[in-house]
């Protein structure tokens, strides 16, 4: 029963995903140019402050 749950969710995923991709056209590919842009701003900026914090941690330990 699980997997029959799990397929009819990602099948809806699935179709919700070409409506809006119908829906927006042209623009589809400038869309998902920014999610994944956005996405990665904020990975890189998350990376940084965790990077900033473990060295600040290290620094005040010596």
């Amino acid at each position: 029963m699980k997997t029959a749950l799990q397929f009819t969710l990602y099948l809806t995923i699935a179709v919700c995903a070409i409506v809006l991709g119908v829906v927006v056209g042209n623009y589809g590919l400038w869309y998902f140019s920014w999610l994944i842009g956005t996405a990665l701003i904020v990975l890189f900026a998350t990376a940084g402050g965790v990077l900033f914090d473990t060295q600040q941690e290290q620094h005040e330990i010596t």
